[in-house]
């Protein structure tokens, strides 16, 4: 899932096998909303501890690499609000077939969606778990951002830039660079479009693409294009280690926006971290 979108409630699609019954699988059931490339891997180890699955990702292209898995639940589309998820963990508490969890494994700067989780979990008595990605160590050339409004304090004019930060503040980041010569990397949908218009992008630098693994896609771009300053997400992991790398390759000034503080009140784990904890985990009584 990615984070400022406007989320919806739907059915999950029946898997193919259809999961254990409730009787077979009693209190071993979690429920994953994902949003991160870390997601496939652990539903997989997931299930090798014995966890039935339903995950939750925004669209079908995001679902893909889960149909390989056997016997999950997948829900493609997204989340109305609170009172939408707490309405489903009641449900299925109601059918004596509980989710004994909820794992937050979001984007990290998917803010409106941990709070929609956190709230609706609350709300129900359900636990919530979060994926913490680790932090990545900065190289020379990183500038680290606290807010997107210090891009204004930069001298970027003439320059060209790369705004890989999505499509939600894309506006605001093109605003802040007035000077620069824009280039923007989005997701391949009608709302990326919509707001490379809005911030007046020309077509031609314009590319609508899913990331690579390997970010060759991304490396191509900064060659055609001639990038000489990329701006990112502090998102941690490999996907940000992919353009520290890319960075340092092609010779690039790196601006990495601040990853938001997460809240206290939600365990954030690693993976490890969080299949050692659903591991040693028991029904409560």
């Amino acid at each position: 899932m990615q984070g400022g979108s406007q989320h919806q409630f739907v059915t999950p699609r029946p898997p193919q096998p259809a999961p254990l019954p409730p009787a077979a699988g009693q209190g071993r059931r979690l429920w994953m909303f994902a949003g991160t490339g870390e997601g496939p891997g652990l539903a997989q180890q997931l299930q090798a501890q014995g966890w039935r699955l339903r995950v939750s990702v925004v669209d079908p292209a995001a679902g893909k690499p889960y149909e390989q898995l056997s016997a999950v639940e997948i829900s493609v589309g997204a989340l109305a609000g609170v009172g939408a998820l707490r309405t489903a963990l009641e449900e299925a508490e109601a059918r004596s077939d509980p989710f004994a969890l909820v794992i937050d494994a979001t984007h990290p700067f998917a803010e409106r969606i941990h709070t929609t989780l956190q709230q609706g979990c609350a709300a129900s008595g359900t636990p919530l778990l979060r994926l913490s990605r680790p932090p990545c160590r900065l190289g020379p050339g990183c500038t680290v951002l606290p807010e997107l409004a210090h891009l204004s304090s930069l001298d970027l004019s003439g320059r060209r830039l790369l705004l890989a930060i999505g499509a939600r503040r894309l506006p605001e980041a093109v605003a802040c660079t007035a000077g620069a010569v824009h280039h923007a990397r989005l997701l391949p949908n009608a709302h990326s479009l919509q707001q490379a218009m809005a911030a007046r992008l020309a077509p031609q630098r314009v590319a609508c693409l899913r990331p690579t693994a390997e970010g060759s896609i991304e490396a191509a771009l900064v060659r055609r294009w001639g990038i000489e300053v990329i701006l990112v997400r502090q998102s941690g992991g490999e996907p940000e280690r992919r353009w520290h790398r890319l960075a340092a390759r092609h010779g690039c000034r790196l601006l990495l926006l601040q990853r938001p503080e997460p809240g206290s009140d939600v365990p954030a784990l690693s993976g490890s971290e969080l299949l050692r904890d659903l591991a040693q985990w028991r029904p409560p009584g």
